[in-house]
Formats: structure tokens, C-alpha cells, sequence
């Protein structure tokens, strides 16, 4: 737990802040152990293990009964969160019966009384229900990418196969969420898009065509740069759960010795120069080893009709990333790993040089413009694509925001407001220390500026925001 000390001057108090921790983790089923005695049944996953089975018992047995005495008041709408001093409780049933709760302790402040005894306050109003409702979501959805549904797993092995799935994944899987560095981003679970000249998009499509006709067994195709988007056969919410695997996961294990100049134009055309950077990130990692492992993770995309499962084979060469698959009963042999990489990589590693020979060109063109007065978020319902200016980097394990944690707040209490109602709706909320925060919804986007202007009025942050939506997002805010 990191402690940051912040004492003010000598004589000051020392002050120790402690950030939102994971208490507990579990997943049960009411009509598992419907019985007096057969409780303990119910439990399918808990965390922290050690815990003895009483209080296991007990605090399953308590939200069930938070649950039930909250679907009088709402039967459609149980309850989401529970809020207590010491810690939130969050509740998702992501399939019929199947409940996840997520404990989560408040942020701590302990001050040093006039005695000298530690005093504990806990910050009971720091943590933002729809925030950590979205993680929790996210912890079923990644679980499901690489397990399939707790049914499925139930109608192939009973109890005993769900528990062991449980347990393998979430053993891992918890130990990489970082609560404290959870924000607005969480919520959207977005995708970042790379913006492209037409020129370039079609030499990506008619690359992507080209390899599915080559490899005639793939079945989806995802091409990425640099971390961002830029095409998926896949349907939105697969691939928004993918990327977040993807980004968060699987590219920063790989982080490579990318040299400098590495994604410099490469000329292709002269003959015999297959020298290329391609290289397997799921897979075998030496193609020559005539030993080499084919294994490929799994992922299971369509759960709710045609239920397929896929072999996800990643391929990279510089910052471009290639992201195919193939039906999971196909088990892909060295053979074609070869032919992928002899196929694949030449193509890919000039392409990734085009790809960025091109960004510098439109980079040069729109100038850099020196540090602008404000920072945004924008996020698109429609097609989940996301852009901050506010995260210079956001992993799971840090967030690392530009702005202050208060104003991160208000973007999130401004969300919260916008979910509440229909319509498109626009607020400005005039923060501590002269910052201007506004939030604009508007036709299933939303934007969110901060603004640093220090003797503004509202009508000169109006314009300023007008004048943001003309540079930035012509024609997409019609709100005025």
C-alpha cells in the first residue's frame, strides 16, 4: 500500500493518504445452496481465499438479502452499489442468477490526534459508483473473451469446471486491477481510433483482403498501430474487449527494442531484401525451432448467438499489429506459422513504414501547435471511439492524468449527471483554482473540456468551447 506522507511546514499535522483498495471479490449463485447448510454451495469464487467459510457464508449471505430487499422497491432494477463508511459494495448479475460482487475501502486519510494516536477518516465520497460498476463489468467481459459464459462452462463441466475457470483467471486477472487509477476512461471502455489519410486505409484493406485470401482459415481480421485502431471484422463489443486485452495486456509484455529509425521507410522494391520485423506475440517465439509450441490463446466472441471459439494468433512487425482468427477446432501447425510469417511479414513491415512516413507527413502539415488552454475527453457511443487529451498514459496500473484528481472527479459527477436523462444536454461547472470544466452531450457523444483561463466569464468559455468543436469536431456538436 503506498503511503504518501504530505506534511505541511514542521509543526504540522502529518497527514497520510491511502488510496481505494480491493477488500473482497466473490461470485455466487442463490440456487446453488438453496438450503439451510448447503451455503457454503452457493460460493464459486472468493477472494481473499484465506478468509474462513463462515464469514464467507455471511457476507454472500448478505448481499443476497441487500439484493432481494432491494428488488421490492425496483423488481427490474436491482440494486448496483452499496454505500457504507469503511467500504462500497458493488453488485453485477451478468447472467441470469450468477451475481459478482466487488468490495472496494474507501479512500483513507489518517491524521496524527493531539495525543499522538492515529486518527482514520474515511472518504466516503471520493469513489464514483458508475466508475467502479463499469470495472466490474469488465472483469465478466474479459473473463468471458477467454472462457466463454458461466453456462457454458456449467453445461461442460458442471460446478467443478465453472470453479476451476473461476479460479485460474481471477487469481491472475485481479491481481492487475489498480483501483486507484480507474476514471471517466473506464467507464466508455472506448477505443482509440488512428486517424488515417484514405490512401493509406485502402492499402490496409486491400493488405487485410489479401491475407484472408491467403490464409483462407482465418475468420476475423484486427489491424492496429501504434495502440490504436485502425480496422476489425469483429463485432463492437468483442473487439472493445479485445483492445482493452490488447493495449493494457498483451502489447506492454512486449514492449521491444524498438531502435530508433526502426519504423523508418524501408525500400521494399529493391530485389532480394526480404529482410523483415515481423515477429509472433502469441504463438512461437522462434520459428526455427523445429520444437516450437503452436499454442494460441483462445477467445470466445458471439456469446449471445453463434457462440464461436477462436485461436487468436497476433502477429507485429514495428507498431503495426495484425490480430487474426481462426476457428479454434483448426490447431494452426508450425507450417503455417512459417507460411503466415514468410507471408505476412514483409508485407506488414512495409506497411507499417508507409503507415508512418504517412502520420509524420500530416503531422508536419497541421503544425505543432504550442500546449493549448485546454485538455479534453470526447467519447462516441456509436462507434466507441475515444481520444483524451487528459491521459499521457493509461494502463492498468497507472492512470497518468495531467489534471488534478478533483477535476477528474467532476468529469466523472458530470457523466453521472448525463446518464440520468435522454436528452442532449450541456454543463459548465466553475472548479477550485480557476479551472472551467464542460461537459457537452450531445446526439450519443459526449465531450468534456477543462478550461484554464483565469478571469473568464461563462460567455467567454462558452466561445472558447465553440471555437474547440470547430477545430477539433466540425460539424458534430449541433448543440448552441
Amino acid at each position: 500500500m503506498a503511503a504518501a506522507a504530505a506534511g505541511a511546514g514542521a509543526g504540522a499535522a502529518q497527514e497520510k493518504q491511502f488510496p481505494p483498495a480491493l477488500l473482497s471479490f466473490f461470485i455466487y449463485n442463490p440456487r446453488f445452496g438453496p438450503r439451510e447448510g448447503e451455503e457454503e454451495n452457493k460460493i464459486l469464487f472468493y477472494y481473499p481465499n484465506e478468509v474462513e467459510k463462515n464469514e464467507k457464508i455471511r457476507n454472500v449471505g448478505l448481499c443476497e438479502a441487500i439484493v432481494q430487499f432491494t428488488r421490492t422497491f425496483s423488481p427490474s432494477k436491482p440494486a448496483k452499489s452499496l454505500h457504507t463508511q469503511k467500504n462500497r459494495q458493488f453488485f453485477n448479475e451478468p447472467e441470469e442468477h450468477f451475481w459478482m460482487v466487488m468490495v472496494v475501502r474507501n479512500p483513507i486519510i489518517e491524521k496524527q490526534s493531539k495525543d499522538g494516536k492515529p486518527v482514520v477518516e474515511y472518504q466516503e465520497e471520493e469513489l464514483l459508483d458508475k466508475v467502479y460498476s463499469s470495472v466490474l463489468q469488465q472483469c465478466y467481459s474479459m473473463y468471458k473473451l477467454f472462457n466463454g459464459t458461466f453456462l457454458r462452462a456449467m453445461e461442460d463441466g458442471g460446478v467443478k469446471l465453472l470453479k476451476e475457470r473461476l479460479e485460474k483467471f481471477f487469481h491472475r486477472y485481479l491481481q492487475t486491477l489498480h483501483l486507484q487509477s480507474c476514471d471517466l476512461l473506464d467507464i466508455f471502455g472506448g477505443i482509440s481510433f488512428f486517424p488515417l489519410d484514405k490512401m493509406t486505409y485502402l492499402k490496409i484493406q486491400s493488405f487485410i483482403n489479401r491475407m484472408e485470401e491467403s490464409l483462407s482459415i482465418v475468420k476475423y481480421t484486427a489491424f492496429l498501430y501504434n495502440d490504436q485502431l485502425i480496422w476489425s471484422g469483429l463485432e463492437q463489443d468483442d473487439m472493445r474487449i479485445l483492445y482493452k486485452y490488447l493495449t493494457t495486456s498483451l502489447f506492454p509484455r512486449h514492449i521491444e527494442p524498438e531502435l530508433a529509425g526502426r519504423d523508418s521507410p524501408i525500400r521494399a522494391e529493391m530485389p532480394g531484401n526480404l529482410q523483415h520485423y515481423g515477429r509472433f506475440l502469441t504463438g512461437p517465439l522462434n520459428l526455427n525451432d523445429p520444437e516450437a509450441k503452436c499454442r494460441f490463446p483462445k477467445i470466445f466472441v458471439n456469446t449471445d448467438d453463434t457462440y464461436e471459439a477462436l485461436h487468436l494468433i497476433v502477429y507485429k512487425a514495428m507498431s503495426a499489429a495484425v490480430c487474426f482468427m481462426i476457428d479454434a477446432s483448426i490447431q494452426p501447425t508450425l507450417d503455417f506459422c512459417r507460411r503466415l510469417d514468410s507471408i505476412v511479414g514483409p508485407q506488414l513491415t512495409v506497411l507499417a513504414s508507409d503507415i508512418c512516413e504517412q502520420f509524420n507527413i500530416n503531422k508536419r502539415i497541421s503544425g505543432s501547435e504550442k500546449e493549448p488552454q485546454f485538455k479534453f475527453i470526447y467519447f462516441n457511443h456509436m462507434n466507441l471511439a475515444e481520444k483524451s487529451t487528459i491521459h499521457m498514459r493509461k494502463t492498468p496500473s497507472v492512470s497518468l492524468t495531467s489534471v488534478h484528481p478533483d477535476l477528474m472527479k467532476i468529469l466523472g459527477d458530470i457523466n453521472s449527471d448525463f446518464t440520468r436523462v435522454d436528452e442532449d444536454e450541456e454543463i459548465i461547472v466553475k472548479a477550485m483554482s480557476d479551472y472551467w470544466v464542460v461537459g457537452k452531450k450531445s446526439d450519443q457523444r459526449e465531450l468534456y473540456v477543462i478550461l484554464n483561463q483565469k478571469n473568464a466569464n461563462l460567455i467567454e468559455v462558452n466561445e472558447e468551447v465553440k471555437k474547440l468543436c470547430a477545430t477539433q469536431f466540425n460539424n458534430i456538436f449541433f448543440l448552441d
